[in-house]
């Protein structure tokens, strides 16, 4: 018998014999065995950027870093926090900030105001920290106007719920005071409404991307009478490992008080943040909106608030017709004279709410009247009075969902704002050890439903350095929550706020099952 046929015969044989296996372990089309409910894990990896804190040099930068203990995290990992040049393979020691589209740069100015840029080519900027171990914060500084972009980068243990918090107090000048972002992941789109080229705002929207790959990248602006025309901000270039400060006045002439911009990624991905400066009214960092929602929540309003301004877009074809409701510590409260707000398709709208908490503390709820339709919604929020005051921002969040952490709180200036806007919940709220020592507390709390209350977190014992709040929903509804930090500085009431979405520290996995079944297709 020659060699061929043998081989043809084995190979017949194995295959009826895989055929066979296969008919036996084929899903029963009664449905006996039903794919199991996919199972939560941990986050393996997470990565954050962290923006360029200011280009004053009067500017004082700490980074916080915390991750809170997760059930079912390995115990390997690691985590650090490096300038975004320093992530490139090629160690060209760049500044870590790229001239992005060059049209957007206006004849006569320098490379530093058009772009925001550290002004650093040569200095090379260490790890500004590396966690130790989940479940106690780490901290890190940095001072003066060359502080670059920050990729931050954790794996195993380190990586469930990463929280990183920047904090910077600029002592004068333009956006003078106390300015915080959380350091945020990566993405494609997104929504800032609340930004502004008005006289006297300097306003940028910072481009990190942490990739090896350039990303492109397209800034749209809508005022109140819809979009602003512009092909400076078109197909932006985001060169790999770098950052881009692009000042929003470079992509427009017309001043406009309220704006939304819109940041979609082309190609690529990158994080986004606006830096919002006032000459006299301080500044701060202006988050992203949650997506397009037809119900949004903005929670945390200060109870000491002097001004507050909601502005609202809506990027679909239909006019949105939304509820203006203040959840206080009491219930509902309906602000007078702004029962709704009318948002034109495609076009930015703003109201000034005024001192609309009038001493308590609270969180803007809008619903729609009527249909609903997709909004995205953010608040500055102003204290102090004359010359005396600050500004901070509060975009419209996602709920807590199963955790969320703010990083940098210290034992006095840190208030935690919990919202449960439609039924009552239990939230249990940890206060890790802290940086440079103490002991992790944490205390429960019901939140009514229809309320706002500014709670009285614990605080860990024999406190040293700052401490992260991790903020759990136990039962009933959402919950909504932000922290604001305040740092009075000569009389100036500078403050800063973050809010508290989902961490997504953890990840849902299918149960795979192995189906010998395509065999026989």
């Amino acid at each position: 018998m020659s060699r061929t046929t043998l081989s043809l015969i084995a190979g017949a044989t194995a295959l009826v014999a895989v055929t066979g296996l296969a008919a036996l372990t084929a899903p029963d089309a009664s449905g006996a065995h039903p794919a199991e409910a996919a199972a939560e894990l941990p986050v393996e990896r997470t990565s954050l950027l962290c923006p360029v804190p200011s280009t004053s040099d009067l500017a004082d930068t700490s980074y916080t870093s915390y991750t809170p203990v997760t059930k079912g995290a390995g115990s390997e990992g690691k985590g650090e926090l490096r300038s975004a040049s320093e992530e490139s393979e090629d160690g060209s020691g760049d500044s870590g900030t790229s001239d992005g589209k060059k049209d957007a740069k206006k004849d006569g100015e320098s490379d530093d105001k058009k772009t925001g840029k550290s002004g650093s080519t040569d200095k090379a900027v260490k790890p500004v920290l590396t966690p130790k171990a989940p479940g106690k914060p780490v901290t890190g500084d940095a001072s003066g106007s060359d502080t670059p972009a920050f990729v931050g980068t954790a794996e195993g243990g380190f990586a469930p719920g990463w929280t990183v918090q920047e904090t910077t107090e600029v002592a004068a000048g333009t956006g003078r005071g106390l300015q915080g972002v959380n350091c945020t992941a990566p993405d494609t789109e997104f929504w800032f409404p609340g930004a502004s080229t008005d006289t006297g705002r300097t306003d940028y929207v910072h481009l990190t991307n942490p990739d090896d790959s350039a990303a492109v990248v397209d800034i749209e602006l809508y005022g109140k009478d819809g979009t602003i025309e512009s092909t400076v901000g078109e197909g932006i270039t985001v060169a790999p490992h770098s950052t881009d400060p692009v000042l929003l006045s470079t992509l427009t002439d017309e001043k406009q008080t309220n704006l939304t911009v819109h940041v979609n990624v082309r190609s690529g991905r990158v994080g986004a943040a606006v830096q919002a400066l006032d000459d006299k009214l301080g500044g701060d960092w202006l988050a992203a909106s949650t997506d397009p929602a037809g119900s949004l929540v903005l929670p945390g309003i200060p109870k000491d608030a002097t001004s507050v301004r909601l502005i609202a877009f809506t990027p679909g074809d239909a006019d949105a017709d939304l509820k203006v409701r203040l959840a206080s510590p009491s219930g509902r409260i309906t602000p007078a004279g702004n029962e709704t707000l009318h948002v034109k398709a495609g076009m930015t709208s703003a109201v000034d709410l005024g001192a609309v908490t009038r001493g308590e503390a609270g969180s803007l709820v809008l619903t729609p009247t009527d249909d609903s339709v997709p909004v995205v919604a953010a608040l500055r929020v102003v204290r102090g009075k004359g010359d005396k005051q600050e500004t901070a921002f509060i975009p419209a969040t996602g709920p807590v969902g199963t955790r969320a952490t703010a990083a940098d709180n210290s034992g006095k200036g840190s208030t935690l704002s919990v919202a449960a806007p439609t039924r009552t919940s239990r939230i249990k709220v940890t206060a890790s050890a802290g940086s440079e020592g103490g002991t992790a507390a944490s205390k429960t709390y019901t939140i009514k439903a229809g309320t706002t209350q500014d709670i009285e977190a614990p605080v860990p014992s024999g406190l040293k350095g700052t401490y992260a709040l991790t903020v759990e929903t136990l039962s009933g509804g959402p919950v909504y929550a932000s922290r604001t930090l305040a740092a009075t500085e000569e009389g100036v009431p500078g403050f800063t706020i973050q809010t508290l979405p989902d961490d997504r520290g953890m990840v849902a996995v299918p149960q795979a099952d192995q189906d010998l079944s395509v065999l026989q297709k």
